[in-house]
């Protein structure tokens, strides 16, 4: 017997003893189980059993259906089930800005597109249409996480309660005005009411959100830290993003962003610092050092040219990486499939070495590396008992994922989100079939479409 599976038994006798005749929710058997565990198993002909939302046992499927019964029973023939996408990164809200300014470079398509279109645009329907299309996709597209940075904050947890998805959401600060907060200390007094609004929320958590080394200033980012100690929340900010960035830094503040971070306190474990494109070997080595996690954002930094994250030092060094989409502004979509396919591809690229992010390292940044850097990785990241039922059925029963030499090998580099069949949140199906559940697709469409023709107006 396994260790995985000498562990599963243990926690699966401790919980089937609560069960009366056990009798429980769902049992759901896959031709492969990817659990996302120590020495990247994959289980075939397996079932995973789920009641009150977490998973109660991973067994053979003979063993399965002599033990227990259920009230949903999904027989899933030629799927693979994984845990679902942490996307560690996101604007979501922004999904209404797609296409409409692309190829630019960051400071040119932020200062003359993005933050003139915030400023005419930006209200709570604005927020709460832009995060109902951005999570719509993301469940489509396999994620049950994201790590959000945008404003108005408690709409987007409001969305993402309805949609019954899990999501961290960015008390956002900037020292400048926006229309969700007039400076720094109105940022903060509305994040914090909305950080006491979600506190033990079985699906929503906050993180502190400075946006950037270059539009926040000392005095708030020294408030983050402190109140990221109390409160005991992560630290969500973009970092050494590109060149202008440690120009700027250097001119401005006489030094690179990360070493200002350092000086205020900030790189520590709680700290994800996004992109990282710009990286000398000293500075890998000081982020292994703090403990930091990166959140990786290839498809977003080819777009705008903003450089490259050297995945494979930092992993050699031991920083965990995981990997966020960014927003569909400037990304141009949400796709975690497709974006853990490019973070593998370019990883090896840019390391000169076909084994640098292989296929099970890949998915791993794709899932428990992302819960590693919310602090959630004891409640999802990975399918094994006792953990909250997140996961994902992906039908390999395509042109495109047939032969299956290697599941895991499949999903990470053949698969598109269109063979995302199922999705489960905390054991709640919120996708059947290719079809939402706790979402209206046609109502969003027609939405966005009124959207596109009032910004175009």
């Amino acid at each position: 017997m396994t260790l995985l599976c000498q562990n599963n038994k243990q926690m699966t006798d401790k919980i089937t003893d609560t069960i009366s005749d056990n009798h429980i929710d769902t049992l759901i058997s896959c031709d492969w189980i990817i659990p996302v565990t120590a020495d990247d198993p994959v289980l075939e002909g397996h079932v995973i059993a789920v009641h009150h939302g977490k998973i109660i046992d991973i067994l053979p499927a003979a063993d399965a259906m002599q033990t227990y019964t259920a009230t949903h029973l999904h027989d899933l023939h030629h799927h693979a089930l994984i845990p679902g996408f942490i996307n560690a990164h996101t604007h979501s809200a922004m999904s209404l800005f797609r296409g409409m300014s692309d190829d630019l470079a960051l400071m040119e398509w932020l200062n003359n597109h993005i933050w003139p279109a915030e400023a005419k645009w930006l209200s709570e329907d604005f927020v709460a249409d832009g995060s109902r299309l951005a999570i719509a996709e993301m469940i489509k597209g396999g994620t049950t996480c994201f790590n959000d940075m945008y404003f108005y904050p408690d709409v987007t947890a409001r969305i993402a309660c309805e949609a019954g998805i899990r999501a961290t959401v960015g008390l956002i600060v900037f020292d400048f005005p926006s229309a969700w907060g007039e400076g720094p200390d109105d940022y903060f007094q509305k994040g914090l009411a909305v950080h006491d609004e979600y506190l033990n929320h079985p699906l929503i958590q906050t993180a502190l959100a400075p946006h950037a080394p270059y539009t926040v200033s000392d005095a708030p980012l020294s408030r983050v830290r402190l109140l990221a100690d109390e409160l005991d929340i992560p630290v969500h900010i973009h970092l050494h993003e590109t060149n202008d960035e440690i120009q700027g830094s250097l001119r401005d503040h006489g030094e690179r962003p990360m070493a200002r971070l350092q000086r205020l306190g900030l790189l520590n474990p709680q700290l994800i610092a996004v992109h990282m494109t710009q990286l000398t070997d000293e500075e890998i080595a000081l982020a292994a050092g703090s403990g930091i996690h990166v959140a990786h954002s290839p498809q977003s930094n080819l777009k705008l040219a903003s450089g490259f994250c050297p995945v494979g030092k930092l992993q050699r060094a031991g920083v965990n990486v995981c990997i966020g989409t960014d927003g569909a502004a400037s990304n141009n979509d949400l796709d975690m499939l497709d974006e853990m396919r490019t973070a593998a591809t370019l990883a090896k690229a840019v390391d000169n070495n076909a084994r640098t992010l292989p296929a099970a390292a890949a998915l791993r940044a794709a899932t428990i590396n992302g819960a590693k850097a919310l602090g959630i990785d004891d409640v999802t990241g990975s399918l094994e008992v006792g953990k909250s039922a997140d996961m994902v059925a992906i039908d390999l029963d395509s042109l495109r994922t047939q032969p299956v030499h290697h599941p895991l090998s499949q999903v990470v580099y053949a698969a598109s989100n269109s063979q995302v069949s199922d999705v489960w949140v905390s054991g709640k199906q919120l996708l059947s079939n290719r079809r939402l559940l706790t979402l209206d697709e046609n109502a969003i469409l027609e939405n966005s479409r009124e959207w596109l023709q009032k910004i175009q107006d």
